[in-house]
């Protein structure tokens, strides 16, 4: 599959801006991004590229960014060796260990999770995901039914099955996020979780215990609704993929509107997640 690199260059970038951007950028296709010491390398299958949704995600900071960019197109090769020299195991709440195939099992711990991320993401390194786990580990997912939204490789759904959920239904727009719950279930032995390819109107019409979402603000906004009209009297719903300031207030308000009733939040750097109830 070829590929195509756009190199960016900041004079200064906030880690804020920094996660936005790519945010925006995984938006319009982009699928891998890899830091590099005055920005980063953001990458997307060719044929996908599109030059000028490129330059209006750029617009949309307006004077705030000082950067340059450089479009190259990449020769083949092997992304997952690519990641694999960088992914390195993961420990949650010291009881969760999350590893890639290549790394060895380690059955002290009381779940564990292995993830090959090709493109899809969650891997539990970034600071969103991680706070979704420690939400899941910290609460009762015992037959509980599941959806999780912008699943990617499915790692939230997989812990909640190992904690117990009778059910769970996985749900991602992109293909590859689709496939990868799919394979990154079997490699995990589990059997009750459904991958979806879609978005909103992909849920099914089923009543939800506890629902999932890490996606980012606006998306969450669009989606709230659709989450509160399956999600039963009294349920849990976990979100996650945004800032603690202006983001959360905006997530309440919204909450607000449909009976779900604002609990907690954890925060790590800038990145928030929470938890809100039915009723």
């Amino acid at each position: 599959m070829e590929y195509r690199k756009v190199a960016f260059s900041f004079s200064d970038i906030q880690e804020y801006q920094h996660d936005i951007l790519i945010a925006e950028l995984a938006e319009i296709g982009f699928d891998t991004f890899e830091d590099k010491a005055n920005g980063f390398d953001a990458f997307i299958i060719a044929n996908q590229f599109n030059k000028t949704a490129l330059n209006d995600v750029l617009m949309g900071f307006g004077d705030e960014l000082n950067y340059t960019y450089e479009v190259t197109d990449i020769e083949p090769q092997n992304w997952n060796e690519e990641w694999e020299k960088n992914f390195s195991p993961l420990i949650i709440n010291e009881d969760c260990y999350v590893r890639a195939t290549f790394h060895e099992h380690q059955p002290q711990y009381k779940y564990e999770i292995v993830i090959d991320p090709k493109m899809a993401f969650g891997t539990g390194h970034h600071q969103t995901t991680t706070m979704m786990m420690l939400y899941i580990l910290e609460n009762d997912m015992k037959d509980k039914v599941v959806l999780d939204m912008g699943a990617g490789t499915g790692i939230l759904g997989i812990l909640a099955a190992k904690r117990g959920a009778k059910e769970i239904v996985a749900i991602d727009n992109d293909e590859v996020c689709y496939r990868s719950a799919i394979e990154n279930s079997a490699l995990n032995v589990i059997t009750n979780l459904t991958s979806l390819c879609g978005s909103k109107e992909t849920i099914p019409a089923i009543d939800f215990d506890i629902i999932l979402a890490n996606i980012n603000r606006n998306i969450l906004l669009d989606q709230i609704s659709s989450y509160a009209s399956v999600l039963k009297e009294k349920g849990a719903i976990f979100f996650s993929g945004f800032y603690e300031n202006p983001d959360l207030d905006m997530i309440k308000a919204h909450c607000a509107d449909f009976n779900l009733t604002y609990v907690d939040h954890k925060k790590i750097g800038d990145w928030v997640a929470t938890k809100f109830i039915k009723g």
